[in-house]
């Protein structure tokens, strides 16, 4: 059989594309070798946000006497909070299902693999399209550590899993996933390591308020080696000993270890390379702002380009793939996509970081300050202040954004809708913001 389109993959930028181009009638035929969602919907975004938000809850509870309010002991039951962690998972899965169903996609349950531009073989058939839209995702990255195949060691994956909390648990990996594994496990009384080779946690987001987090976490007992490269790691005694490179480090031994060094692509055992396709330095697809490839019937979208490892940035440039194919104007922007720690607090941020900045020898100004300049912040975070940063260039347009306290996950938004539309802190100030709300910082900070 023929199609209009054949998309590789049911994660967040195959089953928006295929929900898209189905509505736009188009014949379309998805491939999803495992369940549709992809690892954000499986085993990532949704199943430990919604652990976190267990935590959270829980962390509430520990500290309601603050606000007046009397609980008695707060207590957790980690078989229940796992449980609804896949129940609410299933729940979307079915969701997604019934939404392709509805759109007229079909769907096959296989693993894919490229005969050339235009034929997919599953099985022992071969299916015939005029345009290929790839969209593999990524997968844990396990580094060649001596020693890592010779110990019991936990990736993302089963950690969302775990129904017994050990009593320590070592994180190799201060990124955004190992810090948010940092905080679900030391909420629920684990004894947290993080282990960073770099010299401050989550690269790449704004440093100040990375720092201000680690000392958070820092007070509440997360213990942060930064600077360390490990070594080997072995077992001894029960335990999964850490060893340094750094002449005089002490080891660290914990009952678990959890590898979260980093994603990368999936990039081989589905027939890519058949396709010739130009590639970047790193290896990956290299594409157009309208997702095409070398092969101008051939799209790549989300984790496969290398570009950045998120759902929101997968989804966006599944809707320009989409577009393109149905003959609207649409072309791909990376200039205002958020990143979230969902910490408590957590922390946000979206463009230029101030070393960004400063890197590209931008000219521009630093706006900050406490979050407790909102009133609405203050009624609901007790003894936490928090921080609000902006990236201002000379002429005053928004380039960047950073939040540390709840809930910046929620009010990152407002920033990349400014950024996006390129406005100026002038324009931005004149927007009614309603009060109170911890929105409002953004126009304190502008003030």
């Amino acid at each position: 059989m023929k199609y209009d389109v054949i998309i590789i993959g049911g994660g967040p930028a195959g089953y928006t594309a295929a929900e898209k181009l189905a509505a736009g009638g188009l014949q379309v035929l998805l491939f999803e070798k495992r369940n549709l969602g992809g690892v954000c919907l499986n085993e990532g975004c949704i199943p430990t946000k919604t652990l976190l938000y267990s935590a959270k809850l829980y962390d509430s509870g520990r500290q309601a006497s603050k606000y007046g309010v009397e609980f008695g002991t707060a207590s957790f039951d980690l078989g229940k909070m796992v449980a609804r962690k896949s129940k609410v998972v299933r729940k979307l899965v079915l969701g997604i299902k019934s939404r392709l169903a509805q759109a007229g996609v079909e769907v096959i349950n296989g693993e894919a693999f490229i005969i050339d531009k235009n034929r997919v073989r599953c099985g022992e058939v071969v299916y015939e399209s005029e345009h290929l839209l790839v969209c593999t995702g990524s997968e844990t990255f396990v580094p060649p550590i001596p020693g890592v195949d010779r110990v019991p060691y936990w990736t993302h994956k089963e950690a969302l899993e775990v129904k017994e909390l050990p009593r320590s648990l070592t994180i190799l990996g201060g990124g955004v996933i190992g810090v948010e594994f940092a905080s679900y496990f030391n909420s629920l009384g684990v004894k947290v390591t993080v282990v960073e080779m770099m010299d401050e946690i989550l690269g790449g987001m704004d440093r100040e308020l990375a720092a201000l987090l680690r000392e958070e976490y820092s007070k509440k007992g997360v213990s942060f080696l930064l600077n360390r490269k490990v070594a080997a790691v072995k077992e001894a005694d029960g335990e999964v000993v850490v060893e340094f490179e750094e002449d005089g480090v002490q080891p660290v031994a914990s009952e678990k270890l959890l590898l979260s060094v980093g994603r990368r692509p999936v990039v081989k055992g589905f027939g890519l390379e058949n396709l010739n396709l130009e590639v970047t330095k790193q290896g990956y697809p290299l594409v157009n702002p309208c997702m095409q490839t070398s092969i101008p019937s051939v799209y790549v979208c989300g984790d496969l380009t290398g570009f950045s490892l998120l759902a929101h940035t997968a989804v966006c440039e599944a809707e320009v793939a989409a577009h393109t194919l149905l003959g609207k104007s649409h072309s791909m922007s990376y200039r205002a996509i958020p990143g979230v720690v969902y910490s408590n607090p957590e922390f946000a941020g979206v463009g230029y970081t101030e070393e960004a900045a400063m890197k590209a020898g931008i000219d521009y100004v630093v706006r900050k300050m406490p979050m407790t300049y909102s009133g609405r912040f203050v009624a609901e975070n007790e003894a936490v202040s928090g921080l609000c940063k902006l990236i201002l260039s000379s002429d005053g347009s928004v380039l960047g954004a950073h939040l540390l306290g709840n809930p910046a996950s929620e009010l990152i938004t407002l920033a990349a809708m400014a950024i996006q539309m390129e406005l100026k802190a002038d324009e931005w100030k004149r927007v009614v913001f309603p009060h109170p709300t911890v929105s409002e910082i953004f126009k304190e900070v502008l003030m």
